[in-house]
């Protein structure tokens, strides 16, 4: 049996259960995950996402900062956080001042937690206007 150098105790993040995991790390390589005992949302069982699910960790084409396309011609570049949101923002205000907040839909996830989504419908409906709110669980 492998000795871990670490473990870290986390949350899964496959979906919004909010299972407990233990990730277990050698040579910073996530090489297992145990579900925890000590909480009462999954008691030690995980899916098998959850079990199986994190080599995606290691893949060399993972994206590790975020990327922009300036216009449909170029590739994307890689650029900061602050530039990324700035840009975002501004295209959506952009969109809904030109076609209207209709012109504007959300897509949660049943990866995010109870609390994201309501937050994602309230920014929808609150400051972007709209009703167009969907879900990928009701599929």
């Amino acid at each position: 049996m492998i000795t871990p150098d670490r473990t870290v105790h986390t949350t899964c993040p496959y979906c919004g259960v909010g299972c407990q995991i233990d990730l277990h790390i050698k040579n910073e390589m996530v090489y297992r995950v145990d579900g925890r005992f000590d909480n009462d949302v999954n008691n030690g069982k995980l899916c098998v996402k959850g079990r199986f699910g994190y080599d995606y960790i290691h893949a060399p084409d993972r994206l590790t900062q975020p990327l922009i396309r300036n216009d449909k011609v170029s590739g994307f570049t890689p650029a900061s956080w602050e530039n990324v949101l700035d840009t975002v923002a501004t295209r959506l205000w952009e969109t809904r001042d030109k076609y209207g907040p209709d012109s504007i839909a959300i897509l949660t996830s049943a990866k995010c937690t109870n609390e994201e989504n309501y937050l994602l419908q309230k920014f929808a409906r609150a400051v972007i206007g709209t009703n167009n709110v969907d879900h990928c669980a009701r599929l």
